[in-house]
């Protein structure tokens, strides 16, 4: 699938706590213990049963889920809509993380595949960290920073590559 949507580093997951989980999630990585205690109590868990929307393109979205168990399909409709995978993500596996910063309708949409744990950070629960706890919404957000950064780059490489590739089928 597309590599914009991989999530790099990803490790096996510990599923004995929560904590544990978020531990091992690119964006929280930074974290230390005591702060990955607070952030259990900031997240949403919330279940999925098959084929149910998480949300659509166009939605006003105000933060990330991360996959603990299930799949979740990404995905854009056209005008006529048409539907067209973008990926399909996995446990330890995040999206949505775009708007946990600064809110945006969403560019996609979400599906489950499968019954699907998702666990969500909200816009409005970091803006409260940002307040009460500082130095965790900093490394929260340095975290963040540093995978919109990643996927950034390698978008910009992929569009260049994709970009050869048309000039070579040119000449």
């Amino acid at each position: 699938m597309n590599t914009l949507w991989n999530n790099i580093f990803r490790s096996k997951l510990d599923e004995e706590t929560l904590g544990g989980f978020l531990a091992k999630v690119p964006v929280f990585t930074e974290l230390e213990k005591r702060d990955l205690g607070y952030l259990e109590n900031l997240i949403h868990v919330r279940n999925y049963r098959p084929q149910e929307t998480v949300f659509e393109q166009g939605d006003p979205g105000s933060g990330m889920y991360i996959i603990r168990s299930g799949r979740v399909v990404i995905f854009t409709r056209d005008d006529h809509d048409r539907e067209e995978e973008l990926a399909i993500l996995a446990p330890g596996d995040f999206f949505g993380e775009t708007t946990l910063a600064s809110p945006a309708p969403r560019t996609v949409s979400a599906r489950t595949a499968e019954n699907t744990e998702l666990l969500g950070l909200f816009r409005s629960d970091l803006l409260a960290t940002a307040t009460k706890h500082p130095d965790i919404a900093t490394r929260i957000l340095l975290g963040l920073t540093k995978m919109i950064s990643e996927r950034l780059q390698a978008a910009t490489l992929e569009i260049r590559r994709l970009q050869q590739h048309s000039d070579d089928q040119e000449s």
